[in-house]
């Protein structure tokens, strides 16, 4: 185990040059693919859960958010296989780091901005100022709700960071505590381990659950703007 508490999530580096890109890139080669007409069992059960993943997102959306469904389905694929991956021994998570979730985060949210001022601009500029709003108050409310809109890729980024960082540290503490107690109380590194045991599983959930809701909040402002 590392002494430093936080050396996992230092940028790993070989030579001296940081090594994510390859790091990012990596979850892309595990994924099976099939060159032959009739599929086997796992790449079955990847489609079905693709197929039902995209059937509900994309249920409420219209023509122009459906164009959307491959770079959603992409995005939630690579989050939830980088978050699976940072769950091994001596890995790195890309996803604790913030500024590379923000670079997820910005040109997504950016896009559906983008269209909701193109394609429906009236109702996109008719959130700054509700329906009823008292005259002395439309400078104050016009000012909150632009400060909401720019603050939604800095929360779809913090949230998922702040998520998996919080699970990574947890099992770092307790995996330290586990290995100090083996030599002086077997029943409490029984314990300890057991604890590990259930919180690695409540990660992989975690790691699953965090790529859903970054991607269906996505959707939602997508939505929001279609």
């Amino acid at each position: 185990m590392n002494e430093n508490l936080f050396t996992p999530f230092t940028t790993p580096t070989l030579l001296e040059l940081p090594v994510v890109v390859p790091i990012v890139l990596f979850p892309t080669l595990l994924l099976p693919t099939s060159k032959y007409l009739i599929n086997n069992r796992l790449i079955t059960i990847q489609q079905k859960l693709v197929q039902l993943v995209l059937k509900q997102m994309m249920a409420i959306h219209n023509t122009k958010g459906q164009a959307w469904s491959l770079m959603l389905m992409s995005l939630i694929i690579f989050i939830a296989s980088t978050n699976f991956l940072g769950l091994l021994p001596y890995s790195f998570t890309a996803t604790t780091q913030l500024s590379m979730n923000l670079a997820m985060a910005i040109p997504l949210w950016a896009g559906t901005v983008i269209m909701g001022l193109r394609f429906k601009t009236k109702s996109s500029l008719a959130h700054f100022l509700p329906q009823g709003t008292p005259t002395p108050l439309i400078p104050a409310l016009v000012v909150i709700e632009t400060i909401s809109l720019f603050i939604q890729p800095m929360a779809l980024a913090v949230r998922l960071t702040a998520n998996i960082t919080a699970g990574h540290l947890l099992m770092h503490l307790i995996g330290s505590a586990t290995l100090a107690l083996l030599t002086i109380s077997l029943f409490a590194t029984s314990l300890t381990l057991v604890l590990l045991v259930l919180l690695t599983i409540l990660e992989m959930a975690v790691a699953l659950i965090q790529a859903y809701v970054f991607t269906l909040l996505v959707s939602l402002y997508l939505h929001d703007n279609t």
